[in-house]
């Protein structure tokens, strides 16, 4: 696992699939996602490697339920006594209560979903004792107030982050950047691809200067701008 300071106050966490952020304040910290399946170890020693303690996070903020961004949420909570919190239509996934819904794949996801799959690590994820649910417009405590932006699409419970005080953004798998040439680009592997659309604009409307997406570089420094083009493109396209 690769940890990247993109400011002082915020780490990326990567993964062989998929990242998480590790946002600070002061003493305390915020993980926001959690990793693929075993994640919840590596995360641990990463933060004893920046000369903090797991005990520091204090919270789990889950962007949606799939594994590579849920599958560490338990080992990591258990190691670090954080609370998880994750949107009330997710939070019965993570529970183990019932399985997710798939994505539907566009046709041509199928072979890139395939290749992604071969480095997810196999098993069950350690389940978090329990999960707090959260809602569009709740406003939670770190970055001087993290506003939960209900993002469906990807999935009906995915949510972002966004901290209007710091100007970052938190987008989940709403938002990607290419792994070829780093362009901001809608998320793939969706639940209802038109509803993600409308997602993405909503996040293109807010006033970032920086993104954190789940899959891809971080755009830091006029990430409104980045998100707008991007958005206008997809409408003049399709």
């Amino acid at each position: 696992m690769d940890v990247i300071e993109l400011l002082p106050r915020l780490h990326l966490l990567r993964f062989t699939v998929g990242q998480a952020y590790l946002w600070h304040d002061g003493a305390e910290s915020t993980l926001i996602d959690a990793g693929t399946i075993g994640a919840g170890r590596a995360i641990a020693d990463a933060i004893t490697a920046l000369g903090r303690a797991p005990g520091d996070v204090r919270r789990i903020v889950l962007t949606h339920f799939h594994e590579d961004h849920a599958g560490g949420a338990g080992e990591f909570a258990a190691l670090s006594g954080a609370e998880v919190l994750a949107h009330h239509l997710d939070a019965p996934f993570l529970r183990g209560e019932r399985p997710g819904p798939p994505p539907r794949f566009e046709d041509w996801e199928l072979p890139i979903h395939a290749e992604v799959s071969r480095h997810l690590p196999e098993g069950e994820p350690v389940r978090p004792r329990s999960v707090t649910p959260v809602s569009d417009g709740d406003v939670l405590d770190f970055g001087g107030g993290a506003r939960v932006v209900h993002v469906p699409g990807h999935t009906d419970g995915s949510i972002a982050l966004f901290l209007p005080d710091e100007g970052v953004l938190f987008t989940g798998d709403a938002v990607a950047a290419s792994p070829v040439d780093g362009a901001v680009m809608p998320g793939v592997f969706n639940l209802d691809r038109p509803r993600l659309m409308e997602s993405f604009h909503r996040l293109a409307a807010l006033d970032a200067d920086v993104a954190c997406f789940g899959h891809g570089d971080p755009v830091v420094g006029k990430a409104s701008a980045a998100l707008r083009k991007a958005a206008d493109s997809q409408t003049a396209t399709g």
